[in-house]
């Protein structure tokens, strides 16, 4: 693969500065940051592309993680079981990651993306504060259960990941969604980590961009956590519904052929 010129690399930092921005609010920054790179990189293989998002991602998701946790402090009891099923999740995905073409998925994200967008929609009330609905062990085998299946798709696809982490811990396991936010970065940075672990020694990894895309991931990281942090709960909601409705219509022009 040719060195990508000075103009790709400026808008492919510009991609990863607004993912960073939209992955620390409510998550999903892949879905403006894979894309991207697919377009700029035409040479480069798909485990390239995955490997050298999942470090941009992995940067930016660490700063924001790192805001949301100074002011949140969640429950370390919850938090643990989350990221370490998420990891886990993420490696036994990386490594199938080659054998599963993003086309065949495409369909499936698309109806569940429809379908978290209109339950959010239609319960204004859901993610305004929290109301678990498990306790003591069934809540710990929930909160695990969530990390692996979402840790896997992370390490096996990726993008729209932190969404559907906030989904899930506010639609299924009821916290709202500041307190969701917070978890899901630090699952999400834990997918990262353990699909850069089984992406490294392939050297798939393309540095140089990659470090570039990682600085500006961070500074958008770090804006769209101290934003959410500022506006609150209702914000990230009204915040996520946007971002969903610009994920179904990008996803449903891949499935229809429009894009």
């Amino acid at each position: 693969m040719a060195d990508p010129s000075f103009e790709v690399i400026a808008l492919l930092g510009l991609a990863a500065l607004a993912a960073g921005f939209v992955d620390a609010v409510v998550g999903g920054g892949g879905l403006i940051q894979l894309p991207a790179l697919l377009v700029g990189l035409p040479g480069a293989s798909v485990v390239q592309i995955a490997a050298t998002n999942k470090l941009a991602s992995f940067c930016g998701t660490s700063i924001s993680a790192a805001t949301y946790v100074r002011r949140i402090r969640p429950d370390p009891r919850t938090v643990l079981p989350l990221v370490l099923a998420a990891f886990v999740g993420s490696a036994g995905g990386a490594l199938v990651a080659s054998m599963l073409p993003r086309s065949a998925f495409d369909p499936i994200i698309l109806v569940v993306l429809v379908l978290v967008g209109a339950y959010v929609w239609f319960r204004p009330d859901v993610g305004g504060q929290t109301l678990l609905r498990f306790n003591g062990g069934q809540h710990v085998s929930a909160i695990a259960v969530t990390g692996l299946t979402i840790g896997f798709y992370d390490g096996a696809i990726g993008p729209g990941t932190g969404s559907f982490l906030v989904f899930a811990l506010v639609g299924v396991l009821g916290y709202n969604f500041l307190e969701a936010s917070a978890k899901a970065k630090l699952a999400n940075m834990a997918t990262n980590l353990a699909a850069l672990v089984v992406f490294i020694p392939q050297g798939a990894v393309i540095w140089e961009l990659g470090l570039v895309m990682a600085a500006a991931n961070v500074v958008g990281g770090y804006l769209g956590a101290r934003v959410a942090l500022a506006r609150g709960a209702r914000f990230v909601r009204v915040f996520f519904l946007l971002v969903v409705s610009g994920f179904v219509v990008r996803i449903g022009g891949d499935v229809l052929g429009v894009f």
